[in-house]
């Protein structure tokens, strides 16, 4: 069986906050662990959850990028897309563009797209990066 987590079950299951919420997202966890099934998580998801960790919950950058890559070392969750690929750069809590921009990147680029068109000046530093003036 395979669960796709909703941004709500990603967050309660990093930072454990309210309580009762992240002990049943827990719980679902090993419920999956114990029926050998998987959760799946949509780059969406990780990157609304990225935000939410800052925003809602003051965690730095740094610390919610680091836990939500280990959300992926967990055996029974699996990322759709290649938010998990770019949580494993080196150095991403301050690379410019940043963890989102990177995804939003790679994405168009494996959806077919020749180049991405963007005003941010630091985006040249990606591949395929088409600077819009």
């Amino acid at each position: 069986m395979k669960i796709g987590l909703d941004t709500s079950v990603v967050v309660r299951l990093i930072c454990g906050e309210p309580r009762e919420l992240a002990e049943s997202a827990l719980h679902l966890m090993m419920r999956l662990k114990e029926q050998s099934g998987r959760a799946i998580v949509s780059d969406l998801v990780v990157a609304e959850s990225y935000y939410a960790l800052q925003h809602h919950y003051g965690v730095s950058k740094a610390d919610a990028l680091a836990a939500l890559k280990s959300l992926f070392d967990w055996e029974a969750v699996e990322c759709l897309g290649e938010a998990s690929k770019i949580l494993a750069l080196a150095r991403l809590a301050r690379a410019n563009p940043g963890f989102v921009d990177r995804v939003i990147h790679q994405q168009y680029l494996i959806g077919g797209a020749d180049e991405v068109a963007t005003f941010e000046k630091s985006a040249k530093s990606l591949s395929h990066i088409k600077l819009v003036e």
